[in-house]
């Protein structure tokens, strides 16, 4: 790099110094907004922070309000069968998850079996 006046850098700022910068030198330590760019918050702000009921109120009014404006959707029949099906279509794909369902419907089906020969045995008494 080219420098001019010792170790004074082209731009006018020094190598190490915190001339010219909003941060101090820092780096990206605290942004001019207030935010740190490289702490990250982990705390909910807003509508997040807000408990489910609060958010469910919220959301609800928005809702009715869309459907007084008349602009809200209202699927019909057709088009609800096509979402249904995109929907399981996607969750098939997911052979961890069909397999999971399949054993709980298989172990569903042998309790019942089990519980319905007990019950037959019981009643030969």
């Amino acid at each position: 790099m080219a420098t001019n006046q010792g170790d004074a850098r082209v731009d006018g700022r020094s190598e190490g110094g915190s001339q010219g910068r909003a941060d101090g030198g820092k780096g990206n330590s605290q942004r001019a907004d207030g935010h740190g760019s490289s702490q990250k918050s982990t705390s909910k702000r807003g509508f997040a922070a807000m408990d489910e009921a609060t958010q469910r109120m919220i959301a609800s009014k928005g809702g009715q309000a869309a459907h007084q404006k008349g602009t809200a959707h209202e699927f019909d029949s057709e088009e609800a069968r096509r979402a249904g099906q995109k929907g399981g279509e996607a969750v098939s794909r997911d052979r961890e998850h069909m397999a999971e369902i399949g054993r709980k419907g298989g172990e569903s089906r042998q309790s019942a079996n089990r519980l319905a020969r007990q019950g037959g045995k019981e009643e030969k008494r």
